[in-house]
């Protein structure tokens, strides 16, 4: 427990699946959470949750693919809070990743950028100053096996996935001067509801991940102390489905 008491996190995409478990831990383990979404009932639940256990949390509803509602919910951050110790980007469209290369069409390889790297640029470049002053800053990025593996179907996602993970590379090097880590997650996990068919995992471990209980104390692992010596790296909570292969 307080493994980030008095530290301040952004965690995008937090009203729902691998966001929704991270804020809400983080916030168990003593950080107050900036809980961003592009849904308002959606964040309200996730704060109030946050709140009737005694954690603290904001809510913020922000389009990622929207510069200057980034750069206002990073200045709503600090002017509430006064500050950033963490910045999580999770957030993503699901309804725009599927295609096959030879009917991709630009504009919704755009999107896939806007809404990933792009995105996680603009939030890291907004935070950046305000990572830099904490003294030991953290970026948890968010990559994909899908773009790992190139898999089929998947083409503007996996290509937006490991651009992610080049710019989480390149600015683990930049910024490890100012004592900030920057790292990756590629997760598996289930984060799809009940009614969804989806085949049995082929993982090692025979199953998909739990949001909660496999994937968001990872984060938190990067987050916390006991990180503090890993930076641009992809750590691979999926039961063994990747294996060294995303290195």
């Amino acid at each position: 427990m307080n493994r980030l008491e008095g530290k301040i996190a952004i965690v995008t995409g937090a009203s729902r699946g691998i966001g929704r478990a991270t804020a809400k831990l983080f916030a168990a383990e003593g950080a107050k959470v900036a809980v961003v979404s592009r849904t308002q009932e959606s964040i309200d639940e996730v704060v109030a949750d946050i709140e009737a256990k005694g954690g603290t949390a904001m809510g913020i509803v922000c389009d990622i693919g929207n510069a200057s509602q980034i750069d206002n919910t990073v200045r709503e951050v600090v002017d509430k809070y006064g500050k950033i110790d963490i910045l999580v980007n999770n957030a993503f469209d699901p309804t725009v990743p599927f295609s096959s290369v030879i009917d991709l069409s630009v504009e919704q390889l755009q999107r896939n950028f806007e809404i990933g790297p792009i995105a996680y640029l603009r939030f890291m470049q907004a935070a950046y100053p305000h990572l830099k002053a904490a003294g030991e800053g953290r970026v948890i990025n968010f990559g994909s096996m899908a773009g790992v593996v190139g898999l089929s179907g998947y083409c503007p996602y996996n290509m937006a996935k490991e651009a992610v993970r080049a710019l989480t590379r390149t600015a683990a090097r930049e910024w490890a001067n100012d004592n900030i880590t920057v790292n990756n997650v590629l997760p598996v996990a289930q984060t799809w509801g009940d009614e969804v068919d989806i085949p049995p995992s082929t993982s090692p471990l025979g199953r998909y991940g739990s949001p909660e209980e496999d994937v968001a104390p990872v984060v938190l692992f990067l987050a916390s102390k006991d990180g503090q010596f890993l930076t641009g790296y992809s750590l691979n909570p999926d039961g063994g489905m990747l294996i060294d292969s995303s290195r």
